[in-house]
């Protein structure tokens, strides 16, 4: 097994590893947990990606899920795309907030500079201008700290994972 991980600096961490068995293997090994129903995890298996999320009792707002993708590289060898990431309601909401500062910084920019070539009052406007961008700061750091607050789920996810293959 030959494993590569990426940059930490990501809100989502990423890793891939090459494995010499088969795609066919890899997947039924997900399957048979799925089927017995052995593990407390849940898991969704759809062609060759697989997601595995934290159970239900355990799960919160910041609880991550481990999306899988198992590549085929030849017949007997296969390569493993993990992704650790928010559940897909959480990363929405979060895309969503972004890119509505993003639309208010730009309204609130142009709103300041219309009222300041108007020689009116836009003082109120750069304010929110300048608000933004911290808005934004603070919005990375809160994704920055879900993340360290899923991070024991997401080596629980991480040592199922590499369970499940080596079995």
């Amino acid at each position: 097994m030959n494993e590569q991980k990426r940059s930490d600096i990501h809100l989502r961490p990423r890793f891939k590893m090459e494995f010499e068995e088969s795609h066919q293997n890899l997947i039924e090994k997900f399957k048979a947990i799925s089927k017995n129903k052995t593990s407390k995890f849940g898991i969704v298996i759809s062609d060759g990606h697989v997601i595995i999320d934290i159970p239900a009792e355990e799960n919160h707002f910041w609880s991550p899920q481990l999306s899988v993708e198992i590549e085929v590289i030849d017949e007997s060898n296969s390569a493993i795309k993990g992704l650790f990431g928010p559940k897909p309601q959480v990363w929405t909401l979060f895309m969503f907030i972004h890119f509505a500062m993003a639309v208010a910084f730009i309204g609130f920019s142009i709103m300041a500079y219309v009222k300041w070539i108007l020689k009116s009052d836009y003082k109120t406007a750069l304010m929110i201008v300048f608000a933004l961008p911290i808005l934004w700061i603070v919005m990375y750091f809160l994704g920055r700290l879900g993340r360290k607050r899923g991070h024991k789920q997401m080596d629980e996810l991480y040592g199922f994972l590499m369970e499940t293959l080596k079995s």
